[in-house]
């Protein structure tokens, strides 16, 4: 059945928008709107999915829209790299799921109102709300697949657009809202919900668990350390973290407390130690290649963490490195090549002085060694990423002869990729890597080469990682975002 475009369209009562001089309750207006949208659609689907016939009436509701206008030119401080619009005129973003994201909300528009001091709107936005996204947390309701149904789904609901779904605004191709304002965030509300759904299908944990500081991993042995040193944590009272998450969202808040194992992890499963405040610490066992990589880090960004680092496995480039030893990027060779159409490789991508500072201060605190001594067990330089895992069955005369001039003293498959998608989406980024094979020197990662001592870094470099978040949790955000991750003309919104 084809869609008549002549069907009478029922929305829920038009609104006109309110202002607010006040965070908190601009954000509780746009949870009230967002709940009005999401009920509606769920209670219209409950209602007609079963139907034989197609009802006469497409139903639809829209994401509710944060706005601020400015007339002035006012000077905002200098040293901040958010919290502020470019010049005067509009400035709109789609919202979804407010309560979620309150708390970054009312940061986010409590520096609008501070810097601009001018009000800031609450209303509809001209965007349909896709039904699979507002039924998305209810447990008794299913949207099923297309053609399941005795009519089109599209013709009565609206589904997913890609039209909303992108990147622009991030990758700076001049994104403009389809009135002409300005956006005011990073990701428009559809682009959001894709990656809270996506993240849900790799992780197998929902979004809620996130933590605003993200490990990478690209070795088991890392979660196990991991669990090890969660439930360490939750046997201590001053821990400040509160529970301990795995896949499957199974949630324990006793350090001696059994964790069900899902009979299939996800692809990506991820691992939440936790506080009351989301400052914890998130673990990603991303597995190889830099594809996964992109993967989870396209998706996790959406929830604007404060910090990403990748504590994963290396090959060592130089003969003078020892298994076990580590690596702190300090730049990246990329030849990963999944984001060359979003990020071309002429891109430099810089260190982050906090974020360097903080993992060698964590290896110095971790390893009890300081200075010249350090540079015993950790090389600071070039990280080179290939989508190859094994290129070392080819001629390697020509990748040799590229890592040596490039000066690369690591490579592996994901940590270009992630340091690069940091920069793309303004998330501060760094890499620890831990040496496990040299293969250039006859050292390769077979079956016994795991020695006792490089068994004994793994929790070490885990450690070290969890660390330097704990060193860059103490930090102001403003230290942290540096501008180096802001273009000319950014969105207000971190």
């Amino acid at each position: 059945m084809s869609a008549d475009l002549s069907l009478p369209v029922r929305t829920p009562p038009a609104m006109e928008p309110e202002y607010f001089t006040e965070a908190k309750a601009a954000v509780n207006r746009l949870c009230e709107l967002y709940d009005q949208a999401c009920e509606y659609l769920a209670q219209t689907f409950s209602e007609h999915a079963s139907e034989e016939e197609q009802p006469g009436t497409k139903f639809r509701a829209f994401y509710p829209e944060l706005r601020i206008r400015t007339t002035s030119h006012a000077a905002n401080d200098s040293r901040l790299s958010f919290g502020h619009v470019a010049g005067p005129g509009s400035y709109a973003t789609t919202i979804t799921r407010p309560d979620l994201f309150a708390n970054y909300l009312v940061q986010q528009i409590e520096l609008l109102l501070k810097n601009h001091d001018v009000p800031v709107s609450v209303g509809w936005s001209t965007t349909p709300m896709p039904v699979h996204f507002a039924v998305a947390g209810r447990p008794d309701i299913t949207v099923p697949q297309e053609g399941a149904m005795s009519f089109p789904l599209r013709d009565v609901f609206d589904v997913p657009d890609l039209a909303t779904t992108h990147d622009d605004i991030v990758n700076g191709l001049g994104y403009v809202n389809e009135d002409g304002s300005n956006p005011l965030a990073p990701f428009t509300a559809q682009r959001i919900d894709y990656s809270l759904a996506r993240l849900a299908h790799y992780t197998a944990t929902l979004a809620e668990h996130f933590q605003n500081h993200v490990l990478f991993t690209n070795y088991q042995f890392y979660v196990e350390e991991f669990e090890a040193y969660a439930r360490k944590m939750l046997a201590d009272p001053d821990s400040g973290y509160v529970s301990f998450v795995g896949p499957g969202n199974s949630e324990i808040t006793d350090p001696k407390g059994d964790m069900p194992v899902l009979p299939k992890l996800p692809q990506m499963p991820a691992y939440h130690l936790k506080r009351a405040d989301g400052s914890g610490v998130t673990l990603v066992n991303i597995g190889v290649g830099p594809s996964n990589a992109k993967t989870a880090t396209d998706h996790i960004a959406v929830l604007r963490p404060h910090a990403w680092l990748m504590v994963g496995h290396c090959a060592g480039l130089r003969n003078s490195q020892s298994l076990g030893d580590f690596v702190l990027a300090h730049a990246y060779l990329r030849e990963d090549k999944v984001l060359d159409d979003d990020l071309p490789i002429w891109v430099p991508i810089p260190p982050l002085a906090e974020i360097q500072i903080a993992l060698e201060d964590a290896v110095a605190d971790v390893t009890k060694l300081e200075g010249y001594e350090l540079k015993r067990i950790m090389r600071t330089g070039t990280v080179a990423s290939l989508d190859n895992r094994n290129w070392e069955l080819r001629d390697t005369q020509g990748p040799v002869q590229r890592l040596s001039q490039s000066r690369a003293v690591a490579l592996d498959m994901e940590s270009a990729t992630i340091a690069a998608n940091g920069f793309r989406f303004r998330v501060p980024y760094g890499t620890l890597l831990c040496v496990s094979d040299k293969p250039l020197h006859g050292e390769l990662k077979l079956p016994g080469m795991a020695s006792d001592f490089y068994k004994t870094q793994v929790g070490r470099h885990l450690l070290i990682g969890i660390r330097a978040m704990e060193r860059l949790r103490e930090m102001p955000l403003e230290r942290i975002h540096s501008r180096k991750l802001r273009s000319f003309d950014e969105t207000a919104f971190l």
